[in-house]
């Protein structure tokens, strides 16, 4: 099984973000972040590692 441990629930990125939980569902709707789901509760995920990136592009 897959390790889960850089990966982070809906309202932990959304916090991680600095945005609202509906803000980041309706940009993972868009495309514009990927979010998995975890094969056993199916709760969104989303990679740190993804959230990054999207720090990283605002910030410039």
């Amino acid at each position: 099984m897959e390790n889960f441990t850089n990966y982070l629930k809906n309202k932990q990125a959304a916090e991680y973000l600095g945005i609202s939980e509906g803000t980041l569902r309706n940009w993972g709707k868009k495309g514009l972040v990927k979010s998995f789901r975890h094969p056993l509760n199916n709760y969104r995920l989303y990679r740190k590692e993804d959230l990054d990136k999207i720090l990283q592009s605002v910030q410039k």
